[in-house]
């Protein structure tokens, strides 16, 4: 069987309420394929075959947080002035997850794939978006792990008051079509993340490459061994559209 094919476009830097309308956009365009197929009564076994599109996005955003819909605005600690003061913008999200900080440094991932093309599970979703990073951490000889119960990568996250989170996660799903997904640090500010409770768990800290190596990280690297980690974990072919 052929690979399904994923397109992949690099935003640069954009905005976020423009990465989420352009992400929107792609996955109602999916949606309505899929429910023109509905009102023909397609069967479902013929869903592989509907010509719905796999995209990656990759981007920075300028500084941002972002809350889940099933987040608790009480894990931002700043207000509204203190934030246009600090030049952060803020939004309510429809994804899953807490509040998170996007910056510029930090690879941020949108798949939007058609998950009954690969499988109907959202758990098996997450994993394996949290294996590619993984996978990519390891590139630069960084061990990242899972931590029980918790979305995202984490650097030892078995060792009390060392666990730190180096990448979050959050997703929407809809007709099996993804949005959102991940926001890799790189040589992200770190201290954003002193405004809010990331992701609202208390007293584990966050990092990144930078912090993690001491050093810089070629930001451009980073990325290709994100595209080639996610062909391998997802068993796809990735088209760049750039």
């Amino acid at each position: 069987m052929d690979k399904q094919i994923v397109h992949y476009k690099d935003l640069g830097i954009i905005d976020y309420k423009s990465a989420w309308d352009y992400q929107e956009a792609l996955l109602q365009a999916n949606v309505a394929i899929k429910s023109e197929a509905r009102n023909k009564e397609v069967s479902p076994a013929s869903n592989f075959q509907l010509p719905t599109t796999n995209y990656l996005l990759f981007c920075e955003h300028p500084p941002v947080y972002t809350l889940g819909k099933s987040g608790n605005e009480s894990n931002i600690l700043i207000n509204d002035d203190e934030m246009e003061v600090q030049g952060i913008q803020y939004f309510k999200t429809n994804r899953g997850g807490d509040i998170t900080f996007h910056g510029l440094q930090q690879v941020v991932g949108y798949p939007i794939i058609d998950l009954e093309k690969f499988y109907t599970d959202i758990g098996r979703y997450l994993r394996e978006l949290e294996e590619v990073i993984i996978l990519t951490l390891a590139d630069f000889g960084i061990k990242g792990e899972r931590s029980q119960g918790e979305t995202g990568v984490w650097i030892e996250p078995g060792i009390i008051g060392k666990e730190r989170k180096i990448c979050a996660m959050g997703v929407r799903c809809s007709r099996w079509i993804t949005m959102h997904g991940f926001a890799l640090n790189v040589n992200t500010d770190l201290s954003y993340f002193n405004n809010i409770i990331p992701c609202g768990i208390q007293n584990k800290q966050v990092t990144s490459l930078q912090r993690e190596l001491g050093r810089e990280v070629e930001y451009e690297l980073v990325k290709r061994q994100l595209l080639s980690n996610f062909e391998k974990v997802f068993n796809v072919s990735i088209h760049s559209e750039n």
